[in-house]
C-alpha cells in the first residue's frame, strides 16, 4: 500500500515548507514544470490517509491544468516514499476500522492511474529509498532518476500483506514475470546500481547532481510535444493489457488526434523550412 491560500508565485511552493503542522504534500512550479513533493520528512514520507488525500488533490490537479505539461514527483527529506504510514495502518487495525482497507481504491488506485495515464509526461525523482506504495508510485512513471544511496524494496509480504497501487502490474513490465515474483515475494532493498542494471531506473546520480538532472531533463519534456507524448503513454498503457487489433485501432484514434494538432503543424512547417520545431503543447 500514504483552505484554499492565495495563489503564490508559480517558482514558488502552494504551501510553507515542511515539518509538522504543514501540508503533507507541496506544490511547486517552474514555468511549465510542476513538481509535487511529498513532505513528511520526519516519517520518510510515509503515506497516512491526510498525504494520500493531499497527493491525490495535486495530482488532480496538475493533470488538469494545460500550462503544466512535465510533471515531477519527489520527496523532502532522505527518503522518498517508504510506503503507507504504518503507525496510522497499526491503529486502524486495532480499531477495525473499515477505512483501513477501502485505501485501496480510494486512494492508492486512482494515484497511480493519474500517474501512468495523466495526458503529459511524469518523471519520479527518487532522492532516497522508495519501498511498498513509493516504489510503485514511482514505476507509474515514466523516467525514474535516483540517487546512488537510495534503492527500491517491494515491502508487501514482508508485513504478509499481497501487492497494490498497481506493482504487481508496472514490476513485471519492467524486470519480468520471473524477476517480479522474485522481489515481491522476497522482499530486500535493491541497491541503486542493481535498479540501474534490472531496468527500475533510468538513470542513477550523485545526491548533488539530482537537481540538475532531473531538472534538465523535465525542462526538455515540458518544451516537447505534450499531446504526442500524453498520447504515447497513454497507448503504450493500453497495448499492454489488450490484443493487437484493439491496440492497433486505438493508435489510429490518436495518431489521428495528434495529427491534427499544432505541434504536428509545427513540426511539418519546421521540417520544410529546415528549421527546429517550437511546440506549444497543443
Amino acid at each position: 500500500m500514504t483552505s484554499e491560500a492565495p495563489p503564490t508565485p508559480p517558482t514558488e511552493p502552494r504551501q510553507p515548507a515542511s515539518r509538522e503542522g504543514s501540508s503533507p504534500v507541496l506544490l511547486e512550479r517552474d514555468g511549465a514544470v510542476a513538481t509535487v513533493r511529498l513532505n513528511r520528512p520526519e516519517a520518510m514520507n510515509s503515506l497516512s490517509i491526510a498525504t494520500k488525500e493531499a497527493l491525490l488533490e495535486a495530482l488532480v490537479e496538475v493533470a488538469e491544468d494545460s500550462r503544466v505539461r512535465c510533471v515531477v514527483l519527489t520527496g523532502s527529506g532522505r527518503a522518498f516514499c517508504v510506503g503507507q504510514d504504518l503507525r496510522e495502518h497499526i491503529g486502524l487495525l486495532q480499531n477495525d476500522d473499515p477505512s483501513l482497507w477501502d485505501t485501496v481504491p480510494a486512494h492508492y488506485n486512482p494515484i497511480v492511474e493519474l500517474l501512468a495515464t495523466m495526458n503529459k509526461p511524469v518523471v519520479a525523482a527518487l532522492n532516497g529509498v522508495a519501498a511498498g506504495a513509493g516504489a510503485a508510485f514511482a514505476m507509474a512513471a515514466d523516467f525514474r532518476i535516483m540517487v546512488d544511496s537510495a534503492g527500491f524494496n517491494l515491502a508487501f509480504a514482508g508485513i504478509a500483506l499481497s501487492c497494490d497501487s498497481g506493482s504487481s502490474w508496472a514490476l513485471q513490465r519492467l524486470v519480468g514475470p520471473a524477476r517480479a515474483k522474485e522481489l515481491l515475494l522476497l522482499p530486500r532493498t535493491v541497491p541503486a546500481a542493481e535498479c540501474l542494471s534490472l531496468g527500475l531506473v533510468t538513470q542513477v546520480v550523485s545526491a548533488e547532481d539530482l537537481d540538475g538532472a532531473v531538472s534538465e531533463l523535465a525542462q526538455t519534456l515540458a518544451a516537447g510535444p505534450t499531446l504526442a507524448y500524453g498520447s504515447i503513454r497513454r497507448s503504450v498503457a493500453f497495448s499492454a493489457g489488450h490484443p493487437l487489433s484493439e491496440s492497433l485501432a486505438q493508435e489510429a484514434e490518436y495518431m489521428a488526434l495528434t495529427g491534427a494538432s499544432a505541434d504536428h503543424r509545427a513540426a511539418v512547417d519546421a521540417f520544410l523550412a529546415k528549421e527546429q520545431p517550437t511546440f506549444t503543447g497543443r
